[in-house]
């Protein structure tokens, strides 16, 4: 046999035994390690968008369903966050499509809500599902110019500040029995005063942002760490339980009042949530919590998502965009592939059959607001 032939036998028999050795049966590498990094596209952010109206949005009520059955609409306060999704989606693509959207869930609203009358008890009786309205009415009218959206904004938060607002000991109060001081009416009262301050010009709302936002770091955030406290209940300590969404608010309400101010304070504060969030909330691999076990709490991370964002872009901290963006992969690549549904879960694949539009939500949020990696 001469060297060549030899050579080529080797070469054979090398390439036969490397085959083997890695066959599926023989595989020393977990799975994991086997697949590529998966990126989304844009394409896929208006895919998952798509997918998320198809199997969960209402065209004859104009808005969300609570699962994929379709027998019920969805909750009050999470058709507002359903809704910034739909203006995410809007702004990201300019789809003339998805701003009659805009003006269509308005409608859907008006019909269902008793036609936004804040004063309604049966349909408004907690403060915060109002302030969540009055947050996305007044980016409507930013986005839209729809004056009646404004109107109704400045009209929802006038009816809150008059009967949340503890002038003697400070914040909001989030129930209407007065029964307790939560991160979810106090801080998005700062954001929703901050947006009408800046449509408006009126002062009186960032005097407003200011006062809230000053008693919230005092009574609902750790200045050591970032965590940001769920509930204060009269002279009790705070109750700290670790939300998305209260981290992302607390960082939404910073941002805009650093912006404005220029006092650094409020930037170092949403650092310090916004690494707590990562660094502490998230598991070894930097995925956020799977919030919501069957119930609305699987809307928190896309209103984090939408905060963090703009920590991102208005403040240059980009540092956080990969891990943002890590979890927005990570939910795509475990959608359900048939009905292009991700879960609250982003670390596991989408479960088949009944879903909720709650926890089916925040990866498509995730998508619309972030930059894909490629």
């Amino acid at each position: 046999m001469n060297y060549k032939l030899s050579s080529l036998l080797l070469a054979f028999i090398g390439i036969v035994l490397f085959v083997g050795a890695h066959s599926p049966d023989n595989n020393p590498f977990p799975d994991s390690e086997l697949k590529p990094n998966v990126t989304y596209t844009s394409s896929d952010a208006t895919k998952a968008f798509e997918a998320f109206n198809e199997h969960f949005y209402s065209q004859e009520a104009n808005l969300y369903y609570s699962t994929t059955e379709h027998k019920e609409l969805g909750s009050i306060w999470t058709q507002a966050i359903f809704w910034d999704i739909v203006m995410d989606a809007y702004q990201r693509t300019g789809d003339p499509g998805y701003e009659e959207m805009i003006h269509d869930i308005h409608k859907g609203g008006f019909n269902e809500y008793a036609g936004y009358n804040w004063e309604n008890k049966e349909e408004w009786f907690i403060y915060d599902d109002i302030m969540w309205w009055v947050i996305a009415l007044a980016r409507a009218h930013t986005i839209t110019g729809k004056d009646k959206y404004l109107k109704q904004s400045i009209s929802g938060f006038a009816r809150v500040w008059r009967d949340s607002y503890d002038p003697k000991n400070g914040g909001m109060y989030w129930s209407l029995d007065h029964n307790g001081k939560n991160a979810c009416i106090n801080y998005p009262t700062v954001i929703a005063a901050m947006r009408l301050h800046h449509i408006t010009g009126d002062k009186s709302y960032l005097e407003k942002a200011k006062k809230i936002y000053g008693w919230a770091r005092a009574n609902l955030f750790n200045t050591d760490n970032g965590r940001v406290a769920d509930h204060k209940v009269g002279d009790d300590p705070p109750g700290y339980e670790d939300y998305t969404y209260n981290q992302g608010t607390a960082i939404g309400a910073a941002v805009m009042l650093y912006k404005e101010t220029g006092n650094k304070k409020y930037l170092d504060d949403a650092l310090a949530s916004a690494s707590y969030t990562k660094n502490v909330m998230s598991d070894e691999n930097g995925i956020l919590p799977a919030e919501g076990d069957w119930n609305e709490q699987g809307v928190l991370k896309v209103i984090f998502v939408r905060y963090m964002d703009m920590l991102i872009e208005e403040t240059g901290q980009d540092q956080y965009l990969p891990w943002l963006q890590k979890n927005a992969e990570s939910a795509w690549q475990n959608r359900d592939r048939e009905r292009n549904i991700m879960f609250r879960d982003y670390s596991i694949p989408a479960p088949k059959g009944k879903i909720q539009s709650y926890e089916a939500s925040s990866a498509v949020g995730f998508m619309q607001v972030l930059p894909p990696t490629n």
